[in-house]
C-alpha cells in the first residue's frame, strides 16, 4: 500500500485488495478533523462539564482520527483514554511515512511514533493526560470492562466491508458505549439509521465532511 495525496493536501493509503482509502480522496485531514473531532468530540465536550473523555475507535487504520484527537486534547488540557481496535495494523514504517507530523504538535507525533508498537499489547501514557490502547484484534473479538464517552466508527464503506455494518456488529461495539454517549461516523443511509434507532439512539443527521452532504450522529438514549 502506498500513501496518495488527497484534495487537501494531506495523505491517505489506499488498501488495494479492499479497494478502498482510508481517508477520503477530498481531503484525509480535513474529514478527520469535521467528522470525529467536531462533529464527535466537540459536540461531547460542548454539554459535559468535564477535563475527561473516554473513546472507543472502530478502525484504527493510520491513527489520524486519534492524532487530530489527541493534539485538540492536548492544547485543550483535557485528559484522553482512547482506544482503537485494528485487525490488521500497519507497520510503524508506514505511518511515519503519513506526514501527518505536519498537523499535530511535535511531542505528540513523537510519543505516538515511539509508543506505537508497546500500544499494541497494553494501554500506554503518551503523555501525562493521553493513554492510547490498539487492540489487535477483530472487532467481535473485542471485549472490555470500560465504558466510553464517544464512539468514532471508521470501518471500510458498507460497500466493501458488510459485515462491520450489521445489527449485530454495531449491537456488540454500542455495548460498550455509556447512556448519554455519542456515536459518530462518515457514513449515513438507511440501513444505519434503523439499525441505531433499534438499539436505543437517537439519530441526527449532521452536515457531511467534503465530498459527501450528510453523516451520522447518534446519542444513545
Amino acid at each position: 500500500m502506498e500513501f496518495v495525496k488527497t484534495a487537501d493536501g494531506s495523505k491517505t493509503l489506499y488498501h488495494e485488495t479492499i479497494g478502498e482509502h482510508y481517508h477520503s480522496k477530498h481531503g484525509a485531514h480535513q474529514e478527520s478533523m469535521h467528522v470525529f473531532r467536531d462533529t464527535g468530540l466537540k459536540f461531547w465536550l460542548d454539554r459535559h462539564a468535564t477535563k475527561e473523555v473516554s473513546i472507543l475507535e472502530i478502525g484504527f487504520g493510520t491513527g489520524l482520527n486519534f492524532l487530530v484527537t489527541a493534539d485538540f486534547c492536548h492544547m485543550e488540557s483535557i485528559s484522553l483514554n482512547y482506544v482503537g481496535i485494528e485487525a490488521f495494523p500497519l507497520d510503524l514504517s508506514v505511518l511515519k511515512d503519513s506526514g501527518y507530523d505536519a498537523y499535530v504538535d511535535p511531542s505528540i507525533w513523537n510519543s505516538f511514533t515511539a509508543h506505537y508498537m508497546p500500544a499494541l499489547t497494553d494501554k500506554v501514557a503518551l503523555t501525562e493526560q493521553l493513554r492510547l490502547q490498539i487492540a489487535y484484534q477483530k472487532v467481535m473479538e473485542f471485549r472490555t470492562q470500560e465504558l466510553f464517552d464517544i464512539i468514532y466508527f471508521d470501518a471500510f464503506a458498507e460497500i466493501h466491508q458488510p459485515e462491520m455494518w450489521t445489527v449485530e456488529t454495531l449491537n456488540h461495539v454500542c455495548q460498550f458505549l455509556r447512556p448519554g454517549g455519542v456515536f459518530v461516523t462518515y457514513a449515513i443511509t438507511g440501513n444505519l439509521k434503523r439499525a441505531m434507532k433499534s438499539l436505543g439512539f437517537k439519530i441526527e443527521k449532521a452536515p457531511g465532511a467534503p465530498g459527501k452532504r450528510e453523516m451520522l450522529r447518534a446519542i444513545l438514549s
